[in-house]
């Protein structure tokens, strides 16, 4: 059994270990709540502009704007991922990398796949498995804003319209509570209706309707959610040049969501990362603490021995 002044210096480097941990949850716990509330303060806008535009897809049948057109032969894809920009939050980056890679050896094995990495620790995909970063746009620690994903939206929907990509998706995590956060592959360029498109912000077909439901409270909303609804467009002067502005404001509004799912599920899972190490380092203290009181009990006994043998002795 170690001696006192060993568990000592270990429980008191437990101690400290606890109150960095703990400082850490809080700070994490405060950035959560903004996050969490940015999230859903755009979520409604982001999933009716999606919604709004796929029912344009039905309508114009994909023939009057490029970012419709679904090319037969897929030869090359791009998947914008959201990472976080530093460690110590569980396996929140892990999981959205291993989502990326699993959904590449499933759907596009065949294809050459680049990445565009928002966040550093992004780098991981290239890494482990090898794939081809494209390009890497910094990510801001505080409260992001829309000027982010500019550049990540102009750069995806240049290089689509020129042909380098036949796909663009984005990887990120979605924000379902403070406890779960699911990673999830979403395909936002060409606009596809046949395509598996659930909202941002919303996991399972279940989930789905719920949330939907919640989200449009205002009876004027309910074809939304509607599937008979008829949707009949008048574009002025043409469709073409409506759409020309419409699709690049939803592909921005898109990835200011996913980047904004990502910020509250990393700042979730970095709290909870938080708290189970806290409860770790209280744990350890324990056991060492029993530990020490039993170390510092087999003294005193030792000790106690050795006198009665001493007065034994003299007798």
């Amino acid at each position: 059994m170690a001696n006192t002044k060993e568990i000592q210096r270990r429980i008191k480097s437990a101690g400290n270990t606890k109150k960095i941990t703990r400082a850490m949850e809080m700070v994490a716990a405060a950035k959560m709540r903004k996050s969490v509330d940015a999230v859903l303060r755009t979520r409604t806008y982001a999933n009716l502009s999606w919604s709004t535009v796929l029912n344009l897809s039905k309508a114009l049948k994909g023939d009057e704007h490029p970012a419709f057109t679904k090319k037969e032969k897929i030869e090359k894809v791009a998947i914008v991922l959201f990472s976080s920009n530093r460690g110590l939050c569980g396996a929140f980056n892990s999981a959205v990398i291993n989502k990326a890679h699993q959904s590449i050896v499933k759907h596009h094995q065949e294809q050459a796949t680049d990445f565009i990495l928002v966040g550093r620790k992004g780098d991981g995909i290239h890494k482990h498995f090898g794939y081809n970063v494209m390009a890497e746009f910094p990510k801001s620690d505080a409260n992001s804003e829309i000027k982010e994903v500019l550049p990540i939206a102009k750069m995806a929907l240049a290089d689509f319209f020129s042909g380098k990509y036949d796909k663009v998706l984005v990887a990120f995590t979605d924000f379902i509570s403070a406890s779960k956060q699911e990673p999830r592959i979403r395909q936002i360029l060409p606009i596809d209706i046949e395509a598996e498109q659930q909202y941002l912000g919303i996991v399972g077909s279940d989930t789905r309707l719920k949330t939907t439901k919640e989200f449009i409270a205002d009876k004027d909303e309910q074809h939304l959610s509607d599937e008979k609804f008829v949707y009949e467009y008048t574009f002025e002067p043409n469709p073409k040049m409506v759409l020309d502005e419409m699709i690049p404001r939803l592909i921005e509004i898109q990835l200011y969501q996913a980047l904004l799912e990502s910020n509250a599920s990393e700042h979730s899972a970095r709290m909870a990362a938080m708290h189970q190490a806290t409860e770790a380092a209280n744990s350890m203290i324990d056991e060492l603490t029993l530990f020490f009181n039993k170390a510092r009990q087999a003294a005193i006994t030792s000790e106690i021995a050795e006198i009665s043998a001493g007065a034994n002795a003299l007798k």
